[in-house]
């Protein structure tokens, strides 16, 4: 019977670092941004008048919010989407300028968005957004979670308008909105967890707490584990038993207060951080 429960956690555990080796190709396979992003400070478009190639070209959206354009001057572009400065200009080159201008305005370098990523990510830092990012693009983009990830990762989210220039951490977010997202869903395939991502979101991944398995089990080493986690599940984290392993004389050197304790335990007994769990070879 524990054999079987060994099993079927390993199974989960590997089923996780298969979803993990897949989220690049999830990335990718999301839509391209398209022309509902919102256009900011230090974004640079490309925009092209079809038979006016004088009138082509990139275009910087400056620190107020508008950009320069040819004949026509400075047009307010912060706030709007591609489509939107299209119309603008289009409207604006008709007005005296040109009969039935024809146009595109696309995002060349997207500047003026981005998000936090922290925690048990591969390269924690800002992530500019690309127009419609989501949670499994931006996990990719950073070299997904590590295996010291556990637990819903948290998305701290300001109120519409306000500017956030900073990571903001849960316990700090006042009255920003706090978003929980179960990562373990997202692994099935559950879309409502595939959340699009806001300018000044922080994405946290919170890091497992580590324990230590030695013995006679598959693979040794430390693994980070949730609050909660049981002997049988650690077991399962390191492959389950040998052939060799005793699980009725398991034990736990625990560190407390400077002082060092071992004792036998159950598959059911809950670790601590810090725990070393121990599994003996049997005896016959």
């Amino acid at each position: 019977m524990n054999g079987m429960k060994l099993s079927a956690l390993t199974r989960v555990t590997l089923g996780c670092a298969a979803w993990l080796l897949t989220l690049p190709a999830l990335a990718s396979a999301q839509p391209a941004p398209g022309a509902d992003y919102t256009l900011g400070p230090q974004d640079t478009l490309t925009i092209t008048v079809f038979e006016h190639p004088n009138l082509s070209g990139k275009f910087n959206v400056e620190g107020d919010g508008f950009l320069t354009f040819p004949l026509i001057g400075r047009v307010l572009a912060a706030g709007l989407t591609p489509r939107d400065v299209e119309a603008r200009i289009g409207s604006r080159l008709k007005d005296g300028y040109l009969l039935n201008p024809q146009l595109s305005v696309t995002v060349d370098q997207y500047r003026s968005q981005r998000v936090f990523m922290i925690g048990a990510v591969g390269q924690p830092g800002t992530l500019t957004l690309t127009g419609g990012t989501t949670l499994i693009e931006a996990l990719a983009r950073v070299g997904s979670t590590t295996n010291e990830a556990v637990g819903d990762a948290i998305v701290v989210r300001g109120r519409p308008g306000q500017q956030i220039a900073a990571p903001v951490m849960p316990d700090q977010a006042g009255e920003a909105e706090v978003i929980r997202i179960d990562l373990s869903q997202l692994e099935r395939g559950v879309l409502s967890q595939n959340l699009q991502l806001h300018d000044g979101d922080t994405v946290v991944v919170p890091r497992g707490e580590p324990v230590f398995l030695l013995g006679e089990v598959r693979s040794p080493g430390a693994y980070a584990v949730r609050k909660g986690t049981t002997v049988l599940q650690v077991l399962a984290l390191g492959g389950g038993l040998t052939e060799r392993g005793a699980t009725g004389r398991i034990k736990i050197v625990r560190t407390s207060n400077g002082k060092k304790h071992e004792f036998k335990v159950k598959l059911d007994d809950v670790v601590q951080a810090g725990d070393t769990v121990v599994v003996p070879e049997k005896y016959f």
